[in-house]
Parts: structure tokens; sequence; C-alpha cells
């Protein structure tokens, strides 16, 4: 099964300021990642190609980095996902500066089960919740805040209680 899940924000802000937000990934200084509510990033080593890690169960290789424009994250875990997630900044007309994450994998074995019961209804959240981080961060408040769906509640719920 072939999955793209596109999340994008775009931000009323000068590109220098959003590529920061995109550096501070991991660090003990992240701005994107939505740590206080989710698994932190954290890798072996700072953000550059090559470092290993992820957030919770999802393993992660650096496979490409270009500082303040974009960060690619090559799939170790869970088996199955065969692919790749990236952020990335695009400078676009009007002093507005895009915010994307994109997915994109080949689901093989379980994971043609498990993406779409259960990673990807996390995904959505995760990563609207870190554009609302990226979006107060540059501006001071978020429009429109994501909210949590019944369902992604409840698969947070039993996480926790699981400990995963």
């Amino acid at each position: 099964m072939l999955v793209r899940n596109l999340h994008t924000r775009r931000l009323a802000a000068d590109t220098a300021d959003v590529a920061a937000l995109l550096d501070s990934l991991s660090s003990e200084d992240d701005r994107l990642w939505p740590w206080a509510s989710w698994p932190p990033m954290r890798f072996d080593r700072t953000l550059s190609i090559g470092a290993r890690g992820g957030h919770g169960p999802i393993r992660y290789t650096v496979a490409e980095y270009e500082p303040g424009r974009r960060v690619r994250f090559r799939f170790d875990a869970p088996k199955g996902f065969d692919g790749y997630h990236e952020f990335r900044v695009d400078e676009c007309p009007s002093g507005i500066t895009e915010l994307n994450h994109l997915l994109a994998m080949e689901a093989r074995g379980r994971a043609h089960l498990t993406w779409p019961l259960f990673f990807r209804t996390l995904q959505d959240a995760l990563l609207e919740e870190c554009l609302d981080k990226a979006e107060m961060a540059i501006t001071g408040e978020v429009r429109t805040p994501y909210r949590r769906t019944p369902y992604q509640r409840t698969l947070l719920r039993i996480i926790a209680r699981v400990g995963i």
C-alpha cells in the first residue's frame, strides 16, 4: 500500500524564523516538536545526517539535512514502514513561509493494517499539533487550533496505559 500523508501550514513570517524552528528539532530548545504531549524526538547525537533515533515506537535515521530548509528521516521501525518522512521550509511570495511535513512510504506486511487503523490517525494529530506549535512560536497565536478526535483520544489513553 502506497502512503502519502502531507501536512502544511502557511505562516506570515520570515523564512529565517521558520527555518530556526526546523533547526531546533530534537534539541533541548525544541520549538517545533510538541514534546509536552507526545513522545519527544530524540537522537543519538545532534540533528545531522546519520543521527539515529525517533519518537515512541517510530525509529528513523536522518538521511538528508539541509539546515534551515529540509530534514528527511528514513524509517527503521516499525517493520513494514518502508520510506521516509520529512519537514520542509518553503519561501512563498508576499512574506509567507510554508512549513510542510510529508510522509511517503510503502506499507508492507502488518503495516497494511497498523498504518490505517492506528498510526495514521495518531500521525495526523501529532503533525497538526506540531504545526500549531510552530504557528504559536511564530505569530503568538493559533488561529484554528487542532482538536483531537474521540478515536485519537482513546488511542492515546490506551498507549498511556500500555506504556508505548
